[in-house]
């Protein structure tokens, strides 16, 4: 169960951090910065395709074309400052890139494995959207402006932000804005419903297998790179053991 303290998928307020400001959000944004850079060219080298597929998000022959972290603000009410927080947006469509029957937001946490939440639309649901929040786009383009939204808090996070707000019925709701420097303005804003209990196990029971099957591809990575270092140059592979134990890093063959 969610620490938001009912069943369905939610925020954990059990942070001692929960009420930090839009401006800590834009901090912890930026401060992911070049220290992941080196992990993400290692792992660029080893191929997870396989594992992608046994997402239980596309078993109704839904297409992910967008899936990646982006910095968030959660609040647990409408008039708290909220918990700046990485959520794992995804995009998803069924049907022809062109013609879209419907599409499909995901959003998840690892803080909180039950935080889960789906904003799904087909055209007549958009026109409704279009028509109260004044869209100047078709539906076939709503999923780029959706990838625009989100790259734009990742890319320019002092200007644009996605806040997301827990609702007294407990569905959400995400407001993307953007910091006009003398207010913020109201981009688009949309509804989600939390995951039902069956699709948030499917998830965490995913997530954990993607997050083994990773781990073991890396370590034999790893024991493959000890294998090659080890004819090549015996002493520098003694030196990496012990920095690695040093470190209290993964375990080394021998």
């Amino acid at each position: 169960q969610s620490t938001w303290g009912h069943p369905s998928p939610a925020l954990s307020m059990e942070d001692s951090s929960f009420g930090r400001s839009p401006m800590h959000t834009r901090r912890a944004a930026a401060s992911a910065g070049p220290a992941a850079a080196g992990n993400s060219s290692f792992l660029q080298t080893i191929d997870f395709s396989t594992l992608d597929e046994r997402d239980p998000s596309i078993a109704d022959g839904c297409r992910v074309i967008y899936d990646r972290e982006v910095p968030f603000e959660l609040r647990a009410h409408e008039e708290e400052e909220g918990q700046a927080e990485a959520v794992r947006a995804k995009i998803l469509i069924s049907g022809e890139s062109h013609a879209p029957d419907f599409v499909r937001v995901e959003l998840g946490c690892e803080s909180d494995l039950f935080f889960h939440y789906t904003h799904q639309l087909d055209e007549a649901g958009f026109r409704a959207l279009q028509s109260e929040q004044r869209l100047m786009v078709d539906f076939q383009e709503y999923p780029h402006v959706l990838i625009r939204m989100l790259n734009s808090c990742i890319k320019d996070p002092s200007s644009f932000l996605a806040v997301f707000v827990l609702q007294p019925d407990n569905n959400g709701r995400v407001d993307f804005m953007q910091n006009a420097m003398y207010k913020f303005l109201d981009l688009l804003s949309l509804r989600f419903e939390p995951s039902p209990g069956e699709v948030v196990r499917q998830q965490i029971h995913f997530r954990y297998n993607t997050m083994k099957a990773r781990l073991a591809l890396m370590q034999q990575r790893l024991n493959d790179t000890y294998a090659v270092v080890k004819l090549k140059n015996p002493s520098l592979l003694l030196t990496l053991q012990q920095q690695s134990k040093g470190a209290g890093g993964a375990s080394s063959p021998s």
